[in-house]
This record gives C-alpha cells, sequence and structure tokens, in this order.
C-alpha cells in the first residue's frame, strides 16, 4: 500500500489561535470574556462600567463582581439616567448589568478623558461599545420573551380550543357527508383521510351533494395516492356532480389518473377521463334484467342441484364483464329476483350451511389441475387468512404487486423529469418481465428466516413467469467467506430454485464508484472525518465537515481509494435523512483487507445502503422485496437512484420471520458451537437451513411452511411446532414405511407355528398399496420396544401384559405373554417368553405393536428443543443469558434394532418408523453404522397408550 496522508485536518480551515474558534464564533478564552456568560450589565455611571470591566480583566469572577453592584438599590438621576437592577436571567440567576441602548449608540463619554479609580490613570474609555451593544440588545430580546411568554401560553390554550372546535366542526361535517359518529371519530384519527377529506370539503364549498356522493368523497380520500393528491378538486368536482356516481366509477377515475402518475407535470384529457370512468354512462334496469335471465338460463343446471348454496357471485362477476358501469346493488337485486322466481321459496335445506362435501365438490371443478397432495389437506382451512398451501398459489392469489413499469403507483415512489423515459427504458430491457433478487451477504449460514425471503423472491418471480438473481452483497470482506458462497448456493438449489444468474455487488464496484464521484460534484454527499462513535445514534453531532469544498472532497476521497487515508479516519456521507432519524448515512468506508475476488484492488468498499439500490438498477430489478427493518432506508433508496438520474425499483417491504425457542443470530451460534453445545453450524437442533435439511425436513414442507405464514409486514414468530406441522405433511405421503423398535425388549415365541423362518410383505405406505413394498424376516426370536411390556399395567394400558395379548403389525400373528425371564441381581426383566396365534383364529386384539426379526443395529438420535424458554435472547426470561438456558435433554442417542431392508439407504433418505415418528439418514452414515436422525415425532393420539 502507498503511504497515507494526515487528512483528517486538510480543508478544515479550523482556527488554532488562543480563542479557539475564530472571531466569528464569539467565544473568548480571556476571563473578561465570562461575561459573555451572564447577558446583561446595568450601571449607575460609566465610572463604575469600567470599573466592572477592569474588575474583570484583572481575574476576579464574574459572579463576585455581579454580586458587588447587585447589592446596591434602584436608584434614580444620573445625567444619562442610569439604574440598577436584579434580572432573573438565564440559569443562573445571577444580577445582570447592561448599559442603554441610546447611550451605547452615541459615544459621548469617549471624549473627553475619564479618570478611573484604577492607579489614579487618565485613559479613554475606548470599551467595546459593540460588546455592551449586543448585550443591551440581547436583554432587550430576553424581556421581550418574558413579557410574550404569558402571551404565548395564553395563545397556546387559545390554539388548543380552536383545535377542538374545528374537530367538533369536522366531525359535524363528516357526519353531513353520511357517516356515522364512531366513523366520523375513527376518521379523525387519520391525518391523511382527514386532509383529504378537507380539501375536498373545500371544493365543495358548502354546495349539496347528490344522494350517496358525501361516501364516495370518504372513499375517494381513502383511496388516493400521494402522487396524484393535485388532482384532487378534479374527482370531488365530478363526485359533487353526480357525474361519478358509484364506487366503480371513483375507483376507474384514480386508476386513470395514476396511469398518468409518471409525470411531474400531470395534463389530463378530460374527453379521455370521462370515457375511462363512464362518466354519462347511463345503464337501464331493462338491460341489467334482461342480462341477468340470460345467465340465469346459462346455469339453470347448477342453481337447481344446488339451489340457494349456489354461488350467485359468479353470475355477478359475468354481469360485469357486460355491463361494466352497471349498479352493483341493481344488478343484485336482479340476481335474487331471477333465483327467487326459478326456485321459490327456502326450505329448511336451503337455510342450512353448505356441506363440506358439497364444498369441495364445487371447487375441485374450478380447480382441475390441483396438485393431488392438496387433495389430502383440509379445504378452505387458509380462505381467511394471508397464508396459503404453496409459494405459488400465494403469490398468484394473496400477494398483490406492482405491474412492471407501473412503479409510479406504488405509495411513496418519487417521480422526477426523468421517470418516464427511464421506464420506457427499462421496459425496452425486460420485455415486461418481472425480475427479483435474493441479495444475502455471504458472511454466515442462511436460517429459516432466509428461507422466507428465497421464497418471497424466487417465487413471486417464478408466479408470474419472471426471473431471479442471487446476489451476493459481497461489500464487508472482513466477515466473508468461500463456505458462506457455496452454503448459500446449495441452500437456494435445495428449496427448489434455480438463479437465473449468479452476480456479485463486487461486479458493479467501479460503477459504483464512478457513482459515488457524480454525487460528491452534485454537492451530495462528502468527505468527513467524524468517526464511528461520533456518528453513532439518531441524535449525533453535525458533521463539521459537511459544507466543505466539493473539489476538497473529491480529492479527499480520490486520496481514500488509492490508500493515502488511514482506516477510520474517512468515509463518504450522503446529504439525506433517513426515516428513522439517522443522519448523513455512510456510503463508502475504508478497509484495508483483500476482497475475495478483487483482490487488492480496493481498499474502499461501499455499505448497503449505498449499494442495494444500485445494483437493483443496474440488474433492472422490478420488485426490490425485503423485511420491514429496511423500510426506513426507503427514502434513500428512491433517493440515491433519483440523485443519480437511473432507473428507480420499487422497494417492497415485508414482516420477518421469526422463530420461538431458537437463535438465528451468527454471533450466539458461533458462541454454541464455541462452547460445544452443538457441533456446527448444522447441528440438527439448530434453525439454520443446513440444520433442517440435516434433520430431515423436506424443502417443500418448509416452502410450504412459508407460504402458510403470508406476505404481510407484520413481524411474525412462531413455535417450532407450525414448522413441525408442515413438515408431517409432506413426510406422511412421501416417507416409506419401515419397523424399528428404538429401545429393544426380546421376546422368544414358544410355539412359533412355522419350521423355519418366514418371509412377510410389508407394504411401504398402508393406505396406498400400489406404492410399493419390502420384505421382512420373521422368526421365532423377535424384538419389541421396551415401553410395550408392562408387568403390572397402569389403568387404561392397551398394549402387551400379564393376561393381556398383542397383535404384531403385518405378521399376522397375536402374542400373550408366558413368562417373564429377569435379571437375578437388578430384577430387570431381560426377556419374555410368549405364546402365539394365528389372527384369523384369535381374538382381536386391542392393540397392534411394531417388531422386529434377525435385525440391524443402527444409531437413533432424538433431538427436542434445544431451549427451555420461548425467548431464549430475553433478560426478562432468561436473566442469566442464552448459554444457561440450554436444554440439557435436547439430545439422545440410542443403539436400537431395525428392519433389515435399511441395510441399503443413502444419506437424507427419509422413513416413517411405524408408531415412533419421522427419521432422516444422517451425513455420518457408513457403511459400517448407519445413523438416523429423529425429523418429527408422529401427531399425538392423546387417545392411545
Amino acid at each position: 500500500m502507498a503511504p497515507k496522508k494526515d487528512a483528517k485536518n486538510k480543508g478544515s480551515k479550523k482556527n488554532t489561535d488562543g480563542d479557539g474558534g475564530g472571531s466569528s464564533s464569539g467565544k473568548k478564552t480571556t476571563n473578561a470574556g465570562s461575561a459573555i456568560k451572564v447577558r446583561h450589565i446595568l450601571c449607575e455611571k460609566q465610572g463604575k462600567v469600567l470599573e466592572a470591566l477592569e474588575k474583570l480583566k484583572a481575574g476576579q469572577k464574574f459572579p463576585e463582581v455581579a454580586a458587588a453592584y447587585s447589592e446596591d438599590k434602584a436608584r434614580q438621576g444620573g445625567d444619562l439616567g442610569w439604574q440598577i437592577r436584579g434580572s432573573m436571567v438565564g440559569p443562573f440567576q445571577d444580577a445582570a448589568f447592561a448599559l442603554p441602548i441610546s447611550t451605547v449608540s452615541n459615544p459621548v463619554y469617549t471624549d473627553p478623558p475619564i479618570k478611573t479609580k484604577f492607579g489614579g490613570l487618565d485613559k479613554k474609555s475606548n470599551l467595546d461599545f459593540e460588546f455592551f451593544k449586543q448585550h443591551q440588545l440581547d436583554f432587550l430580546k430576553q424581556r421581550k420573551t418574558a413579557e410574550n411568554r404569558s402571551a404565548e401560553v395564553e395563545r397556546h390554550a387559545k390554539r388548543n380550543m380552536s383545535i377542538r372546535s374545528m374537530s367538533g366542526e369536522l366531525l359535524l361535517q363528516f357526519q353531513h357527508l353520511g357517516m356515522s359518529e364512531q366513523k366520523a371519530k375513527e376518521t379523525l384519527k387519520n391525518a391523511n383521510v382527514t386532509t383529504n377529506l378537507q380539501l375536498a370539503l373545500a371544493e365543495i364549498n358548502g354546495r349539496d351533494l347528490p344522494e350517496g356522493a358525501g361516501m364516495l368523497l370518504y372513499h375517494m380520500a381513502t383511496k388516493i395516492k400521494p402522487q396524484i393528491a393535485g388532482q384532487l378538486p378534479l374527482i370531488t368536482r365530478y363526485i359533487a356532480s353526480g357525474k361519478l356516481n358509484s364506487a366503480m366509477k371513483v375507483d376507474a377515475s384514480l386508476e386513470y389518473l395514476l396511469k398518468l402518475g409518471q409525470k411531474i407535470d400531470i395534463n389530463v384529457d378530460i374527453e379521455q377521463f370521462e370515457s375511462e370512468c363512464g362518466v354519462n354512462v347511463i345503464i337501464t334496469p331493462e338491460e341489467i334484467e334482461k342480462l341477468v335471465q340470460k345467465l340465469i338460463q346459462k346455469h339453470t343446471k347448477a342453481l337447481l342441484e344446488q339451489r340457494y348454496h349456489f354461488n350467485s357471485s359468479k353470475i355477478m362477476q359475468e354481469v360485469r364483464e357486460h355491463l361494466k358501469w352497471a349498479d352493483g346493488k341493481s344488478v343484485k337485486a336482479a340476481i335474487d329476483v331471477e333465483i327467487f322466481d326459478l326456485l321459490g321459496p327456502k326450505t329448511e335445506d336451503d337455510l342450512k350451511p353448505a356441506t363440506k362435501t358439497d364444498k369441495k365438490k364445487e371447487k375441485s371443478k374450478s380447480n382441475d389441475n390441483v396438485d393431488n397432495n392438496k387433495s389430502m389437506k383440509k379445504e378452505n382451512d387458509t380462505e381467511n387468512h394471508d397464508g396459503a398451501h404453496t409459494i405459488g398459489e400465494l403469490m398468484k392469489t394473496k400477494v398483490h404487486f406492482h405491474a412492471p413499469g407501473e412503479n409510479y403507483k406504488t405509495d411513496g415512489y418519487v417521480v422526477t423529469n426523468h421517470t418516464e423515459n427511464l421506464l420506457k427504458q427499462h421496459l425496452r430491457v425486460t420485455g415486461g418481465r418481472v425480475q427479483t433478487r435474493f441479495p444475502p451477504e455471504p458472511n454466515g449460514i442462511l436460517h429459516i428466516g432466509h428461507a422466507k425471503a428465497i421464497n418471497i423472491n424466487f417465487g413471486y418471480a417464478a408466479a408470474h413467469g419472471g426471473i431471479c438473481y442471487l446476489r451476493y452483497d459481497d461489500t464487508n470482506p472482513e466477515k466473508e467467506e468461500e463456505k458462506f458462497f457455496t452454503g448459500i448456493h446449495d441452500m437456494v438449489e435445495w428449496l427448489g430454485y434455480k438463479p437465473y444468474k449468479i452476480t456479485h455487488s463486487s461486479d458493479y464496484f467501479q460503477q459504483l464508484y464512478e457513482w459515488a464521484v457524480i454525487l460528491i460534484r452534485k454537492g451530495l454527499a462528502y468527505v468527513c472525518h467524524q468517526n464511528a462513535e461520533e456518528m453513532k445514534g439518531f441524535n449525533p453531532k453535525p458533521s463539521e465537515w459537511r459544507d466543505r469544498p466539493i473539489e476538497e472532497s473529491l480529492q479527499l476521497f480520490e486520496d481514500m481509494k488509492n490508500a493515502k487515508i488511514d482506516e477510520g479516519v474517512a468515509t463518504l456521507r450522503l446529504k439525506i435523512t433517513l426515516e428513522e432519524g439517522k443522519v448523513d448515512p455512510v456510503a463508502y468506508r475504508i478497509k484495508f483487507i483483500p476482497h475475495h475476488r478483487t483482490g487488492d484492488k480496493w481498499c474502499i468498499y461501499p455499505t448497503y445502503d449505498y449499494t442495494h439500490c444500485l445494483c437493483d438498477s443496474l440488474e433492472n430489478i422490478t420488485h426490490s422485496l425485503c423485511t420491514k427493518e429496511f423500510q426506513s432506508r426507503r427514502s434513500s433508496y428512491y433517493w440515491l437512484c433519483n440523485a443519480l438520474d437511473i432507473y428507480c425499483p420499487v422497494q417492497w417491504e415485508y414482516g420477518r420471520l421469526n422463530m420461538n425457542y431458537a437463535l438465528v443470530s451468527k454471533r450466539k451460534i458461533a458462541k454454541l458451537i464455541q462452547e460445544r453445545i452443538v457441533e456446527d453450524w448444522d447441528d440438527p437442533r439448530l434453525f439454520t437451513l443446513t440444520a433442517l435439511k440435516r434433520r430431515g425436513f423436506p424443502p417443500e414442507a418448509i416452502n410450504n411452511f412459508c407460504a402458510q405464514m403470508g406476505v404481510t409486514g407484520a413481524q411474525i414468530s412462531v413455535d417450532p411446532s407450525m414448522l413441525e406441522a408442515a413438515v408431517r405433511d409432506v413426510l406422511n405421503v412421501t416417507a416409506p414405511r419401515r419397523l424399528v423398535v428404538l429401545q429393544p425388549l426380546k421376546v422368544i415365541i414358544a410355539n412359533f407355528p412355522y419350521d423355519s423362518m418366514q418371509e412377510v410383505m410389508v407394504p411401504d405406505f398402508p393406505q396406498n398399496l400400489e406404492l410399493g413394498s419390502h420384505h421382512m424376516i420373521l422368526d421365532r426370536v423377535i424384538y419389541i420396544e421396551q415401553s410395550d411390556f408392562q408387568e403390572n399395567p397402569e389403568k387404561g394400558y392397551r398394549r402387551l401384559a400379564l393376561g393381556q395379548s398383542v397383535g404384531l403389525r403385518h405378521a399376522g400373528l397375536v402374542i400373550k405373554v408366558k413368562e417373564v425371564l429377569k435379571d437375578i441381581s437388578t430384577g430387570e426383566i431381560k426377556e419374555l417368553l410368549c405364546d402365539c396365534e394365528l389372527s384369523e383364529k384369535a381374538e382381536k386384539p386391542k392393540a397392534f405393536i411394531q417388531w422386529v426379526s434377525q435385525p440391524i443395529t443402527i444409531e437413533v438420535r432424538l433431538y427436542e428443543l434445544l431451549f427451555q424458554h420461548k425467548n431464549p435472547e430475553d433478560p426478562n426470561e432468561v436473566p442469566g443469558g442464552f448459554l444457561t438456558d440450554i436444554n440439557p435433554n435436547s439430545k439422545t442417542v440410542l443403539k436400537s434394532y431395525a428392519d433389515r431392508s435399511l441395510s441399503t439407504v443413502k444419506v437424507y433418505d427419509k422413513y416413517q418408523f411405524e408408531r415412533i415418528g419421522f427419521f432422516s439418514v444422517d451425513p455420518d452414515t457408513t457403511c459400517e453404522k448407519l445413523v438416523f436422525n429423529r425429523t418429527v415425532v408422529l401427531k399425538e393420539d392423546t387417545g392411545k397408550k
């Protein structure tokens, strides 16, 4: 690296003299200057002024001097009419002194010479009269403030009364529009809607409104976007005149005007406006009746079958397709009349709610291409919330983002003189295609929260025929490692998504640097020497370098780039305040760390706030989808793109997904690894994606879980049980069944009915025999679960006990205990001697249990929640910190017996161990040692014992 310059003080122009700040600052370091701290001096004679000043210059403290003169009572007389008085000014409440301004303005006492008490020295009174004049002005200002204080309080009280009066008037006006009192009060709480209604009322100016127009004004006030707020008077006039006489027409007017919103100055073509909004279009009752009758005939068969359970909104929709501006109430009334004429009065069956079977039939007719797996789920279980069964369904039915190229229609989007042309260029490049990106930082392993981000970005693009980039935000070389790049890519593909293109923020370092130079040239960025601590928080000390000359910032930024300035000595900051109050965010900082892709070419690196919006623009992203915490950065996102006159994408925010009983912090997971509480980033007790994969969670289950959470602005915290339920739904139809005993108990069948071992055919999916089967060995010696036998059974126990038989699954045998063999020294049950009967001859047992014969040995790892409290990071719940909240039983390792058909398994194969749970083959598996992780337990049935 080249030698570094000391540039911190370059161009700062700070005065280094003893006064510490230059003459314009008004600050003095002499003792006489302490007089400035107290506002005013009032003396009786010129000599007293000199005397006071000389005492101060001699080193006497001002409070002492002030106290000496304040002991005198107010006096009269003196050629110049001086008087002394105490003044309670500022925080000190000291006696204050000042010269009358008329005297200061007329320096009559500068000549002749005035004798002082100090050594009888003759001297001219060449005092700094401007100094005293300024203090007199300050005094008058303070006195004026004090005099006006009570008047200000009075004005404040009047203003409050005025506000209350105004609110009361608005309340009455809103009610006059047709709102209930409660609705009007709720509306007053919404500042935007209230402002819009006030503007509308001002435009009406007391004129009478047609029936229903008042609520149409309210509808308009709630729907109008800031981009077209200037057209509010136009819409108001059309509503007040009755030309826009339905909510549909008002919506059409807003939509039409919003189409023009990509220009700053909107020129409305009135003829086109009226045509788009249905002005002067009249639909007669006869037209509605005739069309409804025709549509009723079309649906007669379905109406006769379903009667009043028929969904009449279908007919309503078809009427809209033919008669766009028909009044909704009139259409509904016409449909009801025609259905009544066809079906007659409602019967008792008509009054009953539709059965689930009917709903399923109706839904299946309209969704012929629904995936077969969905038919196994309950219908309509997400009908009334923001989630869906799959990401595709969610993105197509529940998520409503803007169409490509219609960025200007979104809330908060900033339109400039260049917006229209930039959007046209953008559409020429993309062809109107949806383009999203997933931009992780390659400094850690992805977790369950990232799964939601991946699904939203890739899922939205896929659902609308678009593309999604995987862009690594590699702007911090200090923490980036190759394993994180690889791990992120692997997890994206594991979830089932293929990036359109893999890019890096570092691909654009040169362009980002050139844009930073442009911002400096425009006076929108500057080089600053405040350190991180000084810039910290929301009310930091303003930077004294904010207004440094542009050429100086340009040179310093070049020096930063050329490694002439030390790390931490300078940053490039943007001149903008974020919504959260953060002032002048950093755009570039110095880091003398080689980059994994660019090597030593750069020693300045852009921040995320600066980088991500510009990279989005370069990649023509249509929807920049990010979590809610980035909402406070939206202003800088739009500001940066518009400041550089480049295409500006739209930022959409959604709520984060948090998991209870879990940690996702990279630093804290690293601590768990360091303390050997977990083994690595993929420990199955964690909620990193690599850990979930190792535990056996199917990627489609994670995707479906994310779909069920929906895309809303609310931050979501859920229990792991919700994710486990989604896992069961998938594994229940994909994981073949096998018989395994976790804690084996040896059973000898004394009267084994066969001469030799038998092969038993066992279905992989008992509910669907067509999906295959496997063979098991049945011999005289078998093994069952220790918990499936009780010598002294509790009440309600259904499995094997003395005097109580049990069936062996898939074996066709029912066994009963003949003798219990125990260890003499410990009394522990070692094995059971049983008799058996063929199932078709024996009395039907109360339960059937799993078993194995001639088994293989496997290692089984059972996992529970890692933490004991829902929020292990909350000091209120866990005062000792998350390391003290570890569940000591979060991992149990067993040596178990399994059906021999499992001897050929591969890593990540998934099975249901019947009556136990779902398991996955762990990567620790070798030819000599099979390891299974419990993914989830089976759904609990409290009725089974």
